[in-house]
């Protein structure tokens, strides 16, 4: 991160922050819109102007302090995405309280510590869950309880093959290949030892987990905001996933012949 110098401490540590708030936005899952209007309601709580550019990995900021004529200039690269809406929803609020309440620059980074530090699922407890829903989608589309059964360890299996490749920094798409392949090898060996009546809907349903939502669902809204350039690379990143969901499931079925 680059910051221009002068002597308005209290400009730095405000644009430090709203760059901060923005990155967490970003990967947290939030749209651009989304990010833009958060900070400028922000900065205009603060009683700042600013100018805003968001990419997809970068949040780039000039803030102006309108007394003094002061001007902040910086920009901070966004860690990797994920999803975590809590964050997005409290960052949101908290930007609400800026105007409604005339919050400090003191309680907003109280509160966005407190948000970064409320407690999340258990590596387990989401593991659980999320395999009990590609279960259901299963059962859903007509699978049997043995089915489903297959489908659930496929999903648990694969879900932790994806969290340790991730956690040993593998490419994002090499660590949903890995998942893909495991989850589909798997329900290919159920079919191999006639393990339920749908091998096929096991293989269909275990990768669900791994399908891009959130990035799909942000490119078009971003698409749709006029926001195009993220809008295309969003798409073209849940394009990339979708790919390595493909890939890993081919690969898996042209080893077991399925």
């Amino acid at each position: 991160m680059i910051t221009s110098l002068n002597s308005n401490t209290s400009l730095k540590e405000t644009g430090n922050n709203l760059l901060e708030i923005g990155c967490l936005l970003m990967t947290s899952g939030a749209s651009t819109n989304r990010i833009r209007v958060t900070l400028e309601r922000i900065s205009d709580g603060l009683g700042y102007d600013t100018e805003i550019l968001i990419t997809h990995r970068t949040v780039f900021l000039v803030l102006k302090d309108e007394k003094t004529q002061d001007v902040f200039n910086s920009f901070k690269k966004t860690p990797p995405h994920g999803a975590n809406f809590t964050l997005v929803s409290g960052i949101s609020k908290m930007s609400w309280h800026v105007i409604e309440n005339n919050w400090t620059l003191n309680q907003i980074k109280e509160e966005v510590n407190r948000l970064k530090k409320l407690p999340r699922y258990s590596l387990l407890t989401t593991m659980i869950f999320v395999s009990l829903a590609d279960a259901g989608f299963c059962r859903l589309f007509g699978g049997e309880y043995i089915d489903m059964s297959t489908t659930f360890v496929a999903t648990f299996i694969a879900f932790l093959v994806r969290h340790n490749a991730i956690k040993l920094q593998f490419n994002i798409y090499l660590s949903i290949l890995f998942a893909s392949f495991t989850a589909c090898i798997i329900a290919c060996f159920a079919k191999i030892f006639g393990i339920g009546n749908h091998p096929d809907l096991a293989l269909a349903t275990a990768v669900l987990f791994l399908v891009p939502g959130v990035p799909l669902i942000n490119s078009f809204s971003d698409l749709m905001d006029g926001y195009v350039m993220n809008g295309v690379v969003r798409g073209t990143h849940a394009m990339l996933i979708a790919f390595s969901i493909a890939l890993g499931m081919l690969i898996s079925m042209l080893i077991c012949n399925f």
